[in-house]
């Protein structure tokens, strides 16, 4: 597995549109895309920032994984994962699996902006929660 790049890093917020000032002062540009991603229970917003993207995640319930970071974190969200940019998430997948590292996700799934996503656990990640994206083809 040789990812290309740092795709993003996800960031866990309260609210987005609390915690857009910040960001469009830190990176200097607006956000450019805000999207519900249902099926993980999130909106996101994304800022670029070179050829990486700061990825702000809002639980959309209390149930969302998202929801549960920020409550374990005292309610106040921080960096929740990184991300790294694959050529293929299936095969970078069964290399992480070879090497003996937990998967959260057996197979690839769709993500925000229609990246195929799959995660590792951070208990075999030394304590980082990572991503592993795949660009749209």
């Amino acid at each position: 597995m040789k990812p290309s790049h740092i795709e993003h890093l996800g960031i866990a917020v309260t609210s987005i549109e609390e915690a857009l000032p910040f960001f469009e002062f830190l990176t200097g540009d607006k956000c450019y895309a805000i999207e519900e991603v249902a099926d993980q229970k999130v909106r996101t917003a994304f800022f670029k920032v070179g050829q990486t993207k700061i990825e702000l995640l809002e639980p959309t319930c209390p149930e969302s994984t998202i929801a549960k970071f920020i409550e374990k974190n005292g309610g106040r969200g921080g960096v929740h994962h990184v991300a790294f940019n694959v050529e293929n998430v299936a095969d970078a997948l069964a290399e992480a699996k070879a090497a003996g590292l937990q998967l959260i996700d057996e197979a690839p799934r769709k993500g925000a902006e229609n990246l195929m996503i799959a995660f590792l656990h951070p208990k075999s990640t030394k304590g980082i929660l990572t991503e592993l994206c795949q660009q749209p083809r």
